[in-house]
């Protein structure tokens, strides 16, 4: 039997409306498990209030060491392993509007570019999240840590060094925003990554890089609110 041509094209219409329709279910599907995570904790646990909020991708959701290299600040890390910027722009209201932090700090786009994502996307992206945030809380600090050059994606550096740029340039025109500059920071004199800063697949921090994050953090932080021994 020969099937019309025009149940052929509602047919491969119908397949494109579900395909889009997975999509915009995938970060649901795929981060649901541990954003639920950190709901579950925050209820058998409540949460600080006037936190440092830290929201981002592995570099945060990896950094074990976080509560004894910065002891004498209350932060909250909500970061998400693979995390790009239109997940945290889809879980905004589990992952940042439960907690009203006095601060927010930024760890995303690196996911993004690696995904082809243009440095003009992840700014819009940023803008939209900074909106967010003003819509509730106008005068809270947040600050985006800039894109790392972690040897194992030195082939997107440029892309990483025009995000950043963008990233920074914008920000300087703005209240209440911070870029976190630590580019230049993981490189030898000579322009490239230092190696001693990452683990074995070389795009994730070892302890030695996040100490040299928490160099450059801490002075943008504020005062401390913890007293230490």
């Amino acid at each position: 039997m020969r099937i019309p041509k025009s149940s052929r094209w509602l047919a491969m219409f119908a397949l494109l409306l579900l395909a889009k329709a997975v999509n915009a279910q995938a970060p649901a599907n795929r981060f649901e498990k541990q954003v639920q995570t950190y709901e579950t904790a925050d209820k058998i646990t409540p949460p600080p209030k006037n936190a440092i909020l830290l929201v981002g991708d592995s570099q945060f959701f990896r950094w074990q060491t976080l509560a004894e290299d910065l002891p004498d600040f209350t932060i909250i890390n909500r970061g998400i392993d693979s995390f790009q910027f239109s997940d945290i722009l889809h879980f905004y209201d589990r992952l940042v509007t439960p907690y009203k932090p006095r601060m927010i700090v930024l760890h995303v786009g690196g996911n993004d570019v690696h995904n082809g994502k243009t440095a003009e996307q992840v700014l819009a992206d940023f803008k939209t999240f900074v909106a967010k945030v003003r819509a509730k809380q106008p005068k809270v600090l947040i600050a985006f840590s800039s894109l790392t050059p972690g040897p194992g994606r030195w082939d997107e550096a440029d892309q990483r060094k025009q995000t950043n740029k963008l990233l920074k340039d914008y920000i300087a025109t703005q209240k209440y925003l911070r870029f976190i500059d630590l580019w230049d920071a993981m490189l030898t004199k000579a322009g490239q990554p230092r190696e001693d800063l990452w683990v074995a697949d070389r795009i994730h921090p070892n302890h030695d890089g996040y100490l040299v994050r928490v160099k450059i953090m801490r002075p943008l932080l504020g005062k401390p609110d913890k007293k230490t021994r």
